[in-house]
């Protein structure tokens, strides 16, 4: 059992950044990820890193403006978003991808194959 807390959210205007941290309650060699929902829409992959840091995704929406990291030693993984857009607008989740899943890069995107979720932090971008 992981717990994951995400925090860092907020309001900021179009064009700002905002850094996401994401904890996990105990050391795990579990593959992570960002999620969003808007109200309204589906739950999208954002990002995904493979535990060694090697393996890294993103949605093509964000290439370019989000970076994701991790931090082993502090059972962290970061989203740094620059150049926000209003359509970055939505409830933001961690999560830990279903080991055996994170081999095949298809899998990460895909939200029924993560077994651990955060209870999700705000973030609004204003225009």
């Amino acid at each position: 059992q992981v717990t994951l807390v995400e925090s860092g959210g907020g309001l900021e205007q179009a064009g700002g950044s905002l850094r996401l941290t994401c904890v996990a309650s105990r050391r795990n060699s579990y593959g992570m990820a960002w999620f969003r929902q808007a109200p309204g829409r589906e739950r999208e992959f954002v990002a995904g890193i493979s535990w060694t840091g090697v393996n890294i995704y993103y949605v093509d929406s964000v290439k370019g403006r989000f970076t994701i990291s991790r931090d082993n030693a502090k059972n962290t993984v970061d989203l740094q978003m620059n150049s926000l857009k209003p359509e970055d607008t939505a409830t933001y989740y961690c999560a830990t991808i279903i080991d055996g899943l994170a081999r095949t890069a298809y899998n990460w995107y895909k939200v029924n194959h993560y077994d651990y979720w955060g209870q999700g932090t705000q973030v609004t971008v204003s225009s």
